[in-house]
């Protein structure tokens, strides 16, 4: 079917067949629509008075997954929208969490607002780009009040500390924290304060450990990492050389995917295993000659290099994920090494203290002394929603 104008003239076909094509007031409407519409979904949430939302996946082999939650962006992450203006509101919410932390539902919320009474306005014939120029003038009218009204106690540290606390305090007065809001302002302070200036969040390790109340949660001095120390290693080290490491530690047993060995004998097998081992031990005496008391590795260590070390008097440390070892390498000012060659160009961590400690059932291994920047909030609670929330609004509040 061929398309025409009000004249009767043809329209040529520009787009693809599955193609639509929206325009003017249609196209104004649905972008005021969509908008205001994610705005609503989150709006119930605003406020100490705010509600918490349960979320479940449409997906079949998710829908286990449960999330209890009132933060914006956790909840606009997880809903799917087609509407290109919701999607902008929805990349609005995810800068104000990456960048600041929180005020992810309140930006969402007074964007949907002022679309609201952009839509009234757009209805008195008033040009979008006169609406635009407006905001603009509110917009740096607002700043300059802001610039006016602020305070600053940094020098003084006794009211700087009471500035903080403050704010921690508003930030979890809507959460679900807000009954022990006292405690987890002071907790999120205290490691605030340790970072001494540094804007790197990363030397505040948040760990969950179910057990207890909300109110057994606790600021530990310096990195936990939650792997437990190797059979046969020594389980404490004060003032270690501390080697990270991303390298493959499993070659003592024959890996050749997708091909088969044939052999005459069980003998010529057992040469070739040897074979393995003795490359093994090479790659290993490498990494002796570094020198480390403590090896940590991303991969999986198996039992022969293990031995190697642990004979050499090194605690070994396997399986560490990504996250951790790029989180204690930039703890302990270390390299994260693949290859072990150069031992005068590596660089090692240290710090005064390793040792395996007990959190309420688990082992886990405490880095003391990390230059006194580093620290882990341990957090406990009755179940695993508590706590991921827990940990989503302490995020809020860092």
């Amino acid at each position: 079917m061929t398309d025409m104008d009000a004249v009767g003239n043809v329209l040529p076909h520009v787009f693809k067949n599955e193609a639509q094509d929206d325009k003017d007031e249609f196209a104004r409407m649905q972008s005021f629509v969509g908008a205001i519409a994610v705005a609503d979904v989150v709006k119930t949430t605003l406020g100490p008075k705010g509600m918490d939302k349960i979320l479940q996946s449409m997906a079949e082999e998710k829908r286990h997954i449960i999330t209890v939650t009132n933060d914006g962006a956790t909840i606009l992450k997880s809903i799917m929208v087609d509407n290109p203006a919701a999607r902008i509101l929805i990349d609005i919410s995810k800068t104000q969490d990456e960048e600041v932390g929180d005020g992810t539902t309140t930006v969402a919320v007074l964007a949907g607002e002022l679309l609201r009474e952009a839509e009234k306005l757009v209805q008195m014939r008033i040009h979008p780009q006169t609406i635009i120029a407006g905001w603009r003038i509110a917009k740096d009218a607002a700043l300059a009040k802001l610039k006016e009204i602020a305070w600053s106690n940094f020098e003084d540290e006794e009211k700087f500390r009471e500035d903080l606390l403050n704010i921690a305090k508003t930030t979890l007065s809507s959460k679900l924290l807000t009954d022990d809001r006292d405690h987890f302002a002071s907790l999120a302070v205290d490691a605030v304060l340790r970072l001494k200036g540094v804007n790197n969040l990363d030397y505040i390790k948040i760990i969950k450990k179910p057990g207890g109340t909300m109110r057994n949660s606790f600021l530990a001095e310096g990195f936990i990492l939650e792997k437990t120390i190797s059979t046969g290693c020594p389980k404490r080290k004060e003032n270690p050389k501390i080697m990270i490491s991303d390298s493959s530690m499993d070659y003592d047993k024959i890996k050749i995917f997708g091909s088969k060995v044939r052999t005459d004998s069980m003998q010529k097998v057992a040469e070739i295993e040897e074979a393995e081992k003795a490359k093994m031990k090479k790659k290993v005496n490498k990494i002796l000659a570094h020198k480390p008391d403590i090896f940590i590795n991303r991969q999986l260590i198996y039992n022969y290099p293990e031995q190697l070390l642990a004979d050499e008097g090194v605690m070994v440390i396997e399986h560490a994920d990504f996250d951790g070892t790029e989180r204690l390498a930039s703890v302990l000012s270390a390299d994260i090494l693949s290859t072990f060659d150069n031992p005068e160009d590596s660089r090692l961590g240290t710090c005064e203290l390793v040792e395996e400690i007990m959190i309420g059932e688990d082992k886990v291994i405490k880095f003391s002394g990390c230059g006194g920047k580093a620290c882990s909030v341990v957090l406990r609670g009755s179940g695993s929603h508590v706590l991921d929330e827990a940990e989503r609004s302490l995020h809020d509040a860092l």
